[in-house]
């Protein structure tokens, strides 16, 4: 961590994400982990909010678009489980 100034602070990727995943892992409210840490509960949140939509708190890609471009917008097997579509089609009703 580097402080530039007298307030704003530069998170390495490797900080921010620890720091997920001692929220993820742990389940401590968010406003608790970022007080022990000395991280603004809004940053934190920040933090949360893109690792859940690009899986990385230090990515501004979305998961989506690697993956379709990646895997010609199909998800692998292991996505799929995650997901809980293991025993489903991706088609219309009926199918």
């Amino acid at each position: 961590m580097r402080v530039v100034g007298s307030r704003k602070r530069i998170y390495n990727a490797e900080f921010r994400e620890g720091v997920v995943r001692i929220v993820t892992e742990t389940g401590k409210p968010i406003p608790d982990v970022a007080e022990e840490l000395g991280v603004h509960p809004g940053t934190l949140h920040s933090w949360m909010s893109r690792a859940k939509r690009n899986g990385s708190p230090s990515s501004d890609t979305p998961v989506q678009a690697s993956a379709e471009a990646g895997s010609g917008g199909r998800l692998r097997e292991g996505e799929r489980a995650e997901l809980g579509l293991a025993g489903r089609r991706s088609g219309g009703a009926g199918r």
